[in-house]
């Protein structure tokens, strides 16, 4: 697709969902003398179309950036701005694949969510019951740690262990919030192990001597909700002509080339490559569910991941994956951010509202230099807004 195609198209239709979070949604008005989405954004659309290029012209250290809008719970534009990277100047558009980094948290939360629907695990029963090994020794608060604590960042984990900050749990599980790609990690594991395979001839030591093998992860969540939602060109493992990442002056990072290995370590708290177009199709998911089925949530499920299970500060609160930004009359909308090194990324969604975006840039300042910016604007927030 050319980074100058405009994509109207409608990705997918959607059921109504009896939940009170999302009721509002059923509400909306069909009048046909009502504007078309399409119509009532076309100024946001021309604001995005001319204020990414010269955002990206203005701050040289972001090559690249792509964009998507749904809107009544289509897929309303999505485009590409830039450049992969310094080397080839490949231009950026809506297919582009990228680094997802934490956004990622977002997909893996709904597949355990469908585990649990399913039996495979219990959102409440603690980790330790599934699995003899313990990723953590001589601290008998691990056997308190559950899916649900994990999902909501109430392990007591910090985010990440390191050679001179070895693994530990530094509150009650349950009793705070710290987010923790750790313990992404440790339900990740533990679900490989229950319902996938482990290669012991193909492992790898991380920071604190931590040995991992590679596993199906990749496979798993291909087969288990990629696919079934039309992420085609979504997955965990590193392929030719994705974006590639920069530092914060611009200089390009070697790729980070993540193998099956790297993806049983990091797949689900921040390996996801994907795509804008293909990311909008589970925000859809998530705003205006289809029926459920063998990969959709139930109701009852989706309403317990999107509601808050704790304060954070402010207006924010935490579900199950998901950040929520509580707005009085505006209802609750959901967000998640993105940093890895070289890729910065954003995405927010609003049942009530029946829209999303997401938005993803290959630049170490691409937080500062394009999404804030984009995000802070009147069209924007008129559009979805989201404190950033």
């Amino acid at each position: 697709m050319s980074c100058k195609r405009r994509d109207f198209l409608s990705l997918s239709g959607h059921a109504a969902l009896g939940l009170p979070l999302l009721s509002l949604a059923s509400c909306t008005r069909r009048d046909s003398q009502l504007p078309s989405p399409t119509a009532r954004w076309q100024s946001l659309i021309a604001y995005l179309e001319k204020e990414i290029p010269s955002l990206l012209q203005r701050a040289p250290a972001t090559p690249g950036a792509a964009m998507a809008l749904v809107a009544d719970a289509k897929l309303l534009w999505s485009r590409g701005f830039g450049v992969k990277d310094r080397t080839t100047n490949a231009p950026v558009d809506a297919d582009t694949v990228f680094e997802f980094a934490s956004v990622s948290k977002t997909v893996f939360a709904y597949v355990v969510m469908k585990a649990c629907e399913k039996g495979i695990l219990d959102l409440d029963t603690p980790l330790t019951k599934y699995t003899p090994e313990r990723v953590l020794i001589g601290d008998p608060r691990l056997d308190l740690i559950t899916p649900r604590l994990v999902l909501s960042h109430r392990t007591g984990f910090q985010n990440w262990r390191a050679k001179t900050d070895p693994l530990k749990i530094t509150f009650t599980p349950g009793a705070g919030w710290g987010y923790s790609g750790e313990g992404y990690y440790y339900l990740q594991s533990v679900l490989t192990q229950v319902t996938g395979h482990v290669d012991s001839n193909d492992c790898k030591t991380y920071d604190d001597g931590l040995r991992v093998c590679a596993t199906d992860f990749d496979a798993y969540m291909r087969s288990n909700l990629l696919m079934p939602f039309g992420m085609t060109t979504s997955g965990y493992i590193y392929r030719d002509g994705m974006a590639r990442p920069h530092d914060e002056k611009g200089r390009m990072l070697a790729d980070r080339k993540s193998t099956r290995v790297d993806a049983a370590r990091y797949g689900s708290a921040g390996q996801l490559h994907s795509t804008v177009h293909d990311y909008a199709k589970f925000l859809i998911e998530i705003i205006a569910p289809k029926p459920p089925d063998a990969y959709r949530l139930n109701a009852a499920s989706l309403q317990e991941m999107l509601r808050p299970q704790i304060k954070v500060f402010g207006p924010i609160s935490w579900g199950l994956g998901w950040a929520i930004e509580q707005h009085p009359g505006m209802g609750d909308i959901l967000n998640h951010s993105g940093d890895n090194p070289g890729f910065k990324t954003m995405t927010a969604a609003s049942a009530r509202r029946q829209s999303a975006f997401i938005i993803v840039t290959n630049g170490d300042r691409g937080f500062d230099d394009i999404i804030r910016p984009i995000l802070r604007s009147g069209p924007m927030r008129e559009f979805l807004p989201v404190t950033v």
